[in-house]
């Protein structure tokens, strides 16, 4: 299928202009240039309340339709950006989008980014991040039978690991989980690595550069760094993973349908057509985007 009109106008940009490498950027050029794509997301929405809270040191990012009072259905959200770049600046609007259309409370988590901070650091603010919220539910509005686990590229990631994590200490289990283009598979084994790398914007480089810096020494087998390959999955809630045509990491979300699914999860899975890794923040300039938001809010206050 062809590209979506508004992001192919997006990737002839890119080729003309020499498909760019990110290793010619820093981190700090590339934190910059992920928020200034932030506009792509449209109209920023403001039918919402937001406000910012920390709870033992991490920053949360709280996202609530105008008017909400007591306990509502709750999205912990993780941000992507390849473990190096992302946060409250570039998931703004589209969480805003995605409170308002859901009517949930959506709840974005800051954890520490590569290189300055390694392995297993994401990952443990993450799991914090989850744990701390549940204890102050009462005070953060959240109910706490219908807590979903959401996140984009390595946000999705994040959110499958710190659900494996919370099953495996016995201390509780989200509803769902949402999972956006997850970055699965730090070894880059599937061919859409090849078929979708250079041409996409988000490159091939652009992901394995985010796992070179954020995982260093650790192997990319490790069950933390490459989780598509664990055998524990059996006992996760509900998972909706969402795949995009275009995008290197196509492949390995719809392995990860079929590891589930031969594990006893009950799964389901959706290829976009037409777009490229992180089309969930385009809403600007892509129709897609905005269904898709309008499909995970649904996805998210199912009871």
């Amino acid at each position: 299928m062809a590209l979506e009109k508004g992001i192919a106008a997006m990737v002839e940009g890119f080729i003309a202009a020499g498909r760019p490498s990110v290793r010619n950027q820093t981190f700090a050029e590339r934190r910059a240039g992920y928020i200034a794509s932030a506009s792509l997301a449209g109209e920023t929405e403001q039918r919402v309340e937001v406000k910012e809270a920390e709870l033992e040191g991490l920053r949360l990012r709280i996202f609530s339709p105008l008017h909400a009072a007591g306990a509502l259905p709750t999205v912990i959200y993780y941000h992507g950006g390849c473990f190096v770049s992302g946060g409250f600046e570039t998931h703004d609007n589209p969480l805003r989008q995605l409170a308002f259309y859901s009517g949930c409370r959506v709840i974005a988590v800051q954890y520490r980014l590569a290189p300055e901070y390694r392995y297993p650091a994401a990952h443990d603010d993450a799991e914090r991040a989850a744990i701390l919220i549940r204890q102050h539910a009462a005070a953060l509005g959240v109910d706490v039978s219908a807590i979903t686990l959401a996140g984009d590229s390595a946000g999705g990631h994040i959110a499958l690991v710190t659900a494996l994590r919370l099953k495996a200490h016995g201390i509780w289990q989200p509803a769902r989980l949402l999972l956006i283009y997850p970055m699965l598979d730090a070894t880059a084994w599937f061919e859409s690595y090849t078929r979708n790398g250079l041409d996409y914007i988000i490159t091939r480089e652009t992901l394995l550069t985010g796992y070179e810096a954020y995982l260093e020494n650790t192997p990319r087998q490790h069950p933390e760094a490459s989780p598509l390959w664990r055998d524990d999955f059996a006992g996760l809630p509900p998972v909706h993973i969402v795949t995009a045509e275009f995008d290197p990491l196509c492949d390995e979300g719809e392995a990860l349908f079929d590891r589930l699914t031969q594990q006893g999860v009950t799964c389901t899975s959706q290829r976009w057509q037409g777009v490229i890794h992180g089309f969930f923040q385009l809403g600007g300039v892509s129709q897609s985007a905005r269904d898709l938001m309008r499909d995970l809010a649904w996805r998210a206050r199912l009871t």
